[in-house]
């Protein structure tokens, strides 16, 4: 228990350090494809973002590939966010059970920016041109159970970002493990997302037309910086307060579940996630969550309907987040079993 505990004391630190102190240099905004950090499950999102050690199924891959290894046979989840500024982005999964200990499927999140208007320093408000942003990382997913109590998994990533006339394509890993640690009902999560090397943009867009007397071929070649990838490092806990496998209160109807997880990405401050979901019958839940240390995200509540039948099992979730100035953000995922 004392590991636990110091754990615990050692992530809260990390999430909270610095954050009173207004002249501390930061690596904020030091990295490429922010979209990367996009929560991509509803039932995520309402705990708060704590999901590395509570996520389950193909749905939680890109939070912890280890949670692949938790199929019970066939899985797939959709998700869908009406994001901020009209901005959309969308998940299609699917996992599978291949024997007693393995398990692999894939992962697509797809991000588009909507219609927006192509300007220049001659019409600042518009050439009557439009272009939208689109964002891809497709995960292909292998999971592996290595006793009855820890899960391994390990992702490939291809990542696609698609600005107007300029392009970035890349691939990235993601590993983590699940560890239900037999200690007062604990489970332990770790992961590491988009590990790969430095990216740049390349494209029509980043040409320059010049008279051939500065180049013969009457073109300009602009080189762009290059940056790394969103890189994060996430460990967290989960425990069953109350429920059919809870150390402390048994219950074959009710359940609750507390998560917390410390988040140490390349480019921000650490963070904090924590969150609480109340199940009732494994039919209906109930799920709030808080973000530590973030700027301007903050509370976000939501809940899901597990429908049994005798073929499938059909979940729907539903979430929130407040951020503050910038609103509300609204998801919607739909899952199967089978």
């Amino acid at each position: 228990m004392r590991y636990l505990i110091t754990l615990l004391l050692y992530m809260s630190i990390g999430f909270s350090q610095y954050r009173d102190i207004p002249d501390i240099v930061t690596k904020v905004a030091t990295s490429t494809a922010n979209w990367l950090k996009l929560e991509t499950h509803p039932r995520a999102v309402a705990l708060g973002g704590a999901f590395v050690a509570s996520g389950r199924g193909i749905g939680a891959v890109s939070y912890n590939p280890a949670a692949i290894a938790f199929v019970e046979g066939q899985e797939s989840y959709v998700f869908r966010t009406n994001y901020l500024a009209d901005i959309t982005h969308n998940v299609v999964s699917y996992g599978r059970k291949l024997s007693g200990s393995d398990f692999a499927g894939f992962h697509l999140f797809y991000l588009d920016s909507g219609p927006m208007n192509v300007t220049n320093r001659a019409y600042p408000d518009g050439t009557g041109e439009t272009f939208n942003v689109q964002s891809i990382a497709f995960r292909t997913t292998y999971g592996r159970r290595l006793t009855d109590r820890l899960k391994v998994g390990v992702s490939l990533n291809f990542i696609r970002d698609d600005i107007h006339t300029v392009s970035m394509n890349t691939m990235a890993f993601d590993i983590g493990s699940n560890f239900d640690t037999g200690i007062y009902g604990f489970n332990l999560g770790m992961s590491i997302t988009n590990f790969g090397p430095e990216v740049q943009y390349y494209g029509e867009g980043l040409q320059q037309i010049v008279p051939d007397s500065i180049d013969v071929d009457g073109v300009l070649h602009k080189v762009t910086e290059p940056f790394p990838l969103p890189l994060a490092f996430r460990l967290g806990i989960e425990n069953e307060l109350m429920g059919p496998n809870s150390e402390f209160y048994k219950s074959d109807i009710h359940s609750l579940t507390v998560a917390f997880d410390g988040v140490v990405p390349n480019d921000y401050t650490p963070t904090g996630h924590l969150g609480l979901e109340y199940g009732y019958n494994n039919l209906g839940f109930i799920r709030g969550g808080v973000r530590l240390g973030h700027d301007t995200a903050t509370i976000s509540g939501g809940g899901g309907i597990r429908l049994k039948t005798r073929a499938l099992a059909i979940i729907i979730d539903y979430a929130f987040v407040d951020f503050g100035i910038l609103k509300l953000s609204h998801q919607v995922g739909l899952g199967l079993e089978f």
